[in-house]
């Protein structure tokens, strides 16, 4: 049988991982990673916002755009 746990705190897991051991229970871990071109476009567009190359509009401007 297979269980699988999803969205388990941080600080829950060193629990979690040592009853699953004293059971005898297999333990995989599978963290799903970022897609590294994500990453790198949103850390590019944080770090122009940073030396004010981003554009102000006002949510008058904003709605007219979601038009």
């Amino acid at each position: 049988m297979e269980l699988i746990l999803r969205n388990v705190k941080k600080k829950d897991f060193p629990v979690l991982k040592s009853l699953a051991k004293s059971l005898g229970f297999e333990i995989e871990e599978k963290d799903k990673p970022y897609n590294p071109e994500f990453v790198k476009e949103i850390l590019e567009a944080e770090q122009s916002i940073r030396d004010g190359k981003g554009v102000r509009i006002t949510m008058e401007e904003l709605k007219e755009l979601c038009k």
